[in-house]
């Protein structure tokens, strides 16, 4: 026995190869999942991914262009055309709008119906706001030289009287509210008056140390910052973009531009970026600590624009123009629209808005109509599966990743345009290749170095006044 003992002490280990799975890694953990299936990734066993891949890029970029339908709804009611608008800063559901003739209304988009309507104004209606960290006041302002304060119409039961009305000594041409107090600004000849919703006189008056005949110009449009809440921006019709500090007395800055400006909009994540809406068709973004030159400049539109607004994430902005369209444009990029919207009966634009929650886009236009789109054309607006999540998320990152193959690209970019524009656009293209053609031939013909090249950013400036 002892013996017998030694030996197989002595005898090696046996080694015995037992293949293991854990159960984790094939098994569902309830009937109702799918079944889980393994992958090998490598390269050399799946040679034809690449090619596979770039397949169903394109794939998705056809279908994503196929359902691209931004068109959701139009709201009727007013019985002139629709001049400016304003969202509830609450309730996404919430949309104020004020018409030609100087009625106000309230819409409640989830319904599509007409909450309130009100005759607020003889004349246009110029300005509506609503704001503050209470947001139960509504402002308006009028052609009719007032400013009318109403409760805010969504809570209240209906809407009749105002609480009050401000009679000034010049027309306003338009309004806003601070985002955190209780006070708004209003802007007309030549002046911005910054008002208390508890006052009836002005708390203070902004003014350009100019001789006192020459208050004619009227500042079209006044803004707040979102983020610093002290800051003011206001344009004018002799070109010029003045900032405003409400904690002094004094203009901090007069920027004057070759074309006039129509309207301005802060980026809500950048608190030192605004971005122009003129009238030379172009939209240009500043940053107010180097007014010098244009941060960027976005060139697509065919006409005068009036209005923009920015997307809450800051990436994006929309803008409307005179040219009877809608574009999106990313805030960071070569200056193009990745978006136009139009339809056959929508006309001028002069005012557009971008939901709180990012997703919508509601446009007036002076046909008496308002409009509301899809922020991206070919999004669902129904529930959708985890599964048809997944698939369409896999489907963005693939269009993201061969954006810039040419095929991919030239079927991301087209859009089908109306005659008009084609036209307009092609001549447009023309007068610049004109420009073009001649700057080059006088760099040609001149001494070496006496032409100088201005970029296009900086052509627009022209003086900048403390």
């Amino acid at each position: 026995k002892t013996k017998t003992t030694v030996a197989i002490s002595t005898m090696d280990k046996p080694q015995i190869k037992v293949l293991s799975r854990n159960p984790l890694n094939y098994m569902r953990a309830t009937k109702q999942d799918i079944h889980k299936i393994s992958r090998n990734y490598s390269s050399t066993i799946h040679p034809y991914s690449a090619s596979r891949e770039y397949t169903r890029a394109l794939n998705a970029t056809k279908l994503d262009r196929v359902f691209a339908k931004p068109f959701i709804s139009s709201l009727d009611g007013h019985r002139d055309g629709v001049y400016c608008l304003a969202k509830h800063p609450t309730q996404l559901s919430i949309l104020f709008s004020g018409a030609c003739d100087g009625e106000l209304r309230v819409w409640n988009l989830q319904q599509n119906t007409c909450i309130h309507s009100v005759q607020a104004h003889t004349g246009f209606v110029r300005g509506v706001c609503i704001g503050g960290s209470t947001a139960d006041k509504l402002i308006t302002v009028g052609d009719d030289k007032t400013v009318k304060i109403w409760r805010d119409p969504s809570v209240s039961v209906t809407l009749h009287e105002p609480i009050a009305a401000i009679i000034t000594s010049q027309v306003l041409m338009g309004c806003d509210h601070s985002y955190e107090e209780s006070c708004f600004a209003t802007c007309g000849t030549g002046q911005v008056d910054v008002w208390d919703e508890e006052r009836a006189e002005p708390v203070s008056t902004f003014r350009w140390d100019t001789p006192s005949d020459s208050f004619s110009d009227s500042i079209n449009s006044v803004k707040y910052n979102p983020v610093e809440t002290c800051v003011l921006a206001s344009t004018s019709s002799d070109r010029s973009v003045m900032l405003y500090d409400i904690r002094q007395s004094t203009v901090l800055k007069k920027l004057t531009l070759k074309s006039r400006s129509n309207q301005l909009c802060w980026n809500p994540m950048e608190a030192y970026n605004f971005t122009l809406a003129c009238e030379d068709s172009n939209l240009y973004t500043f940053d107010m600590r180097n007014l010098d030159t244009a941060a960027n400049v976005h060139q697509d539109h065919l006409g005068a624009v009036m209005d923009i607004d920015y997307s809450p994430t800051g990436r994006e902005f929309v803008s409307a123009s005179y040219d009877k369209t809608i574009r999106i444009f990313p805030s960071k990029s070569s200056g193009h629209s990745r978006e136009i919207y139009h339809t056959k009966r929508m006309q001028r634009v002069f005012g557009v808005k971008w939901s709180l929650d990012a997703h919508y886009i509601i446009s007036c236009s002076d046909e008496t109509n308002i409009r509301l789109w899809k922020a991206n054309a070919s999004e669902k607006l129904i529930v959708t599966h985890y599964r048809e999540k997944s698939s369409l998320e896999y489907k963005a990152k693939l269009r993201e990743k061969y954006k810039h193959h040419p095929q991919v690209k030239r079927i991301a970019k087209h859009r089908h345009i109306p005659r008009y524009l084609y036209h307009a656009r092609e001549e447009k293209r023309g007068i610049l290749e004109k420009e073009q053609r001649k700057q080059q031939n006088r760099i040609i013909h001149s001494k070496p170095g006496s032409v100088d090249l201005v970029p296009e950013r900086k052509k627009t400036v022209l003086k900048i006044e403390d």
